[in-house]
């Protein structure tokens, strides 16, 4: 059967402006990171993507590495996008990234034009596409120009590529000479996509500063920290999660003190009438320089009970303290390298 879009779709979420911007972004967006791969069922794929755009959620973020393997997270969403979505490209802010990793060889990965703009292209064929909404550097090349790497990024969006340029795990002081270099070019930094959660709150430390002094928003990942700032790990691991599986999700970080702290947020959370994960979220949106987290789902259920923080955004000032107790440096900050560079 043929997908119709959910007649009440906009009245089911909140949107923010992305900076200083004429972008408004749900607050909660959908990552494709992990779940849309080869790896998983194309069909639950649909149902998840479907469900996210009937309950408002235009925004749908990728990166050329996405799966596994690389690539097929664009190639999957593209083929849904264009079986199921081609009607409302109009209504959806699409948005991938290179940096990491892709292909064998010297231009491959990291920030040289070359890498840059050969990589949009494959990801534009592989979604079917003619441009993205957002186009990004995935992470800060020491080793390359900064000025080729947003020359590159500027001709993205000179060429009908791209319509905006975001950048994603640089430090503040790299995201000040970005924005910068982008605005004598004529494509002002839209957007930042840092790591940002309960555990890992690093962007508090001058970079939400910066953007909002650029006129840039930000969009945080990882916020529920891979996983661990859920119910999944409280009474140990998973055999079937992310940990177990000892890939991006080191087990080194379920220590005891971290462990207590999320234990002692999810006490609060039940409190607040909230899942962990759903407070978790809330708290990532507390501040409104903060345009929208991105949140990945393995399925329909989780998609709604993600979203189903929207219904408590609230914060006294007794919780804040409460959880300040607890949200601490974690050691979980995967990409801390590049965002320090």
């Amino acid at each position: 059967m043929s997908y119709v879009a959910a007649d009440d779709r906009y009245q089911s979420t909140t949107y923010r402006r992305c900076g200083s911007s004429g972008v408004q972004l749900p607050l909660i967006s959908l990552g494709l990171w992990h779940n849309f791969g080869n790896d998983r069922p194309i069909d639950t794929q649909r149902a998840i993507l479907r469900r996210a755009f009937d309950l408002g959620i235009t925004h749908f973020d990728l990166a050329n590495n996405y799966g596994p393997p690389y690539g097929s997270a664009e190639t999957n969403f593209g083929r849904i996008i264009g079986e199921d979505f081609a009607r409302y490209r109009d209504e959806l802010f699409i948005s991938t990234k290179a940096g990491y990793d892709m292909w064998p060889g010297p231009y491959g990965e990291w920030g040289s034009r070359k890498y840059l703009l050969a990589s949009l292209d494959q990801s534009l064929s592989r979604m079917g596409l003619d441009y993205v909404d957002v186009f990004y550097s995935h992470r800060f090349d020491p080793d390359t120009p900064l000025e080729e790497t947003m020359g590159a990024l500027a001709t993205a969006v000179r060429s009908g590529r791209a319509l905006y340029v975001g950048i994603s795990s640089y430090s503040p002081e790299r995201t000040a000479e970005a924005a910068g270099l982008l605005r004598e070019m004529g494509t002002p930094l839209l957007i930042h996509q840092p790591s940002y959660s309960m555990l890992n709150r690093w962007i508090e430390g001058g970079l939400l500063d910066t953007l909002e002094a650029s006129g840039a928003g930000c969009i945080a990942f990882s916020p529920l920290a891979q996983g661990m700032l859920t119910s999944k790990y409280l009474d140990g691991i998973p055999a079937e999660s992310r940990m177990a599986e000892n890939s991006s999700l080191s087990r080194d970080w379920l220590t005891e003190q971290n462990l207590a702290h999320i234990r002692a947020l999810d006490a609060l959370a039940r409190r607040r009438g909230q899942s962990l994960a759903q407070m978790a979220l809330a708290w990532c949106l507390r501040d409104p320089r903060m345009t929208s987290i991105v949140a990945g789902a393995s399925s329909v259920a989780q998609l709604e009970e993600n979203l189903a923080a929207l219904n408590g955004l609230d914060f006294s000032a007794e919780e804040l303290a409460e959880i300040d107790q607890y949200a601490v440096e974690g050691g979980v900050n995967l990409w801390q390298r590049s965002s320090a560079s």
